[in-house]
C-alpha cells in the first residue's frame, strides 16, 4: 500500500513538473495594477518600514555585541554617531522603488487569480492578523536567530583569518633570502 501511494505521488509529481503552467484566460498574467492592490492588501510599504526599523535596531544590538567581543576602542559619541548613521540609512531607504522593482518578480510567479486569492485572504480577520503579526515574528525571528549567526559570523572570520596567516606564511617561506651586506 505505501509503495503504490508512493508511486501515485511520483507520477502525479513528474507529470506536474513537466506539464507548464500557462496562464490561461481564468488564469491571466497579473498586472502591475493588480500587484500594487496585493501590495495595499498586505500593507507591504508600512510593512517594509516597521521590519526595515526592527532590523536596524537587530543590527544595532548585534555591532554593539562584535564591538565589545572585539575589545573596539569606541567612544560613545563614536557608538551614537554610528547608530544615528544606521537610523538615517533607514530612513533614506526608496520604499516606493524598492516596491517597484518588486513587482515584475511578483509578475513572474503570481497570476492574476494567485493575486486575488491573495487579496481575499489578506482581506479576511486571519490575513489582518497575519499582516499585524508579522513585524513582531520577524523581529522575534531575527533575535532567536542571532546567537547563531554570531557563530557563524565569528567562525567565518577565524577561517578568514587562518588563510590569511597561512598565505603570510607561504609568502616568507618562498621569499628569496634577503642578501645580507659582507663586511
Amino acid at each position: 500500500m505505501k509503495r503504490s501511494l508512493l508511486s501515485l505521488t511520483l507520477v502525479v509529481g513528474a507529470i506536474t513538473s513537466i506539464v507548464p503552467g500557462q496562464q490561461s484566460g481564468a488564469d491571466a498574467a497579473a498586472t502591475r495594477e493588480d500587484i500594487l492592490r496585493l501590495f495595499d492588501a498586505m500593507q507591504v510599504r508600512s510593512q517594509m518600514k516597521l521590519v526595515m526599523v526592527q532590523m536596524t535596531q537587530q543590527i544595532k544590538a548585534m555591532s554593539h555585541d562584535e564591538l565589545k567581543r572585539s575589545n573596539a576602542k569606541l567612544t560613545d559619541a563614536e557608538i551614537a554617531k554610528m547608530d544615528a548613521m544606521s537610523e538615517q540609512v533607514t530612513k533614506d531607504m526608496p520604499v516606493d522603488g524598492m516596491l517597484d522593482d518588486m513587482i515584475p518578480v511578483y509578475q513572474r510567479h503570481l497570476s492574476k487569480s494567485d493575486v486575488d486569492a491573495m487579496i481575499g485572504f489578506y482581506s479576511t480577520p486571519t490575513g489582518q492578523k497575519m499582516i499585524r503579526e508579522m513585524p513582531a515574528i520577524a523581529a522575534e525571528g531575527m533575535q532567536a536567530m542571532q546567537p547563531r549567526l554570531l557563530k557563524q559570523m565569528d567562525e567565518a572570520k577565524e577561517k578568514i583569518e587562518q588563510m590569511a596567516r597561512e598565505g603570510a606564511q607561504k609568502q616568507q617561506k618562498s621569499a628569496p633570502p634577503s642578501a645580507t651586506p659582507k663586511n
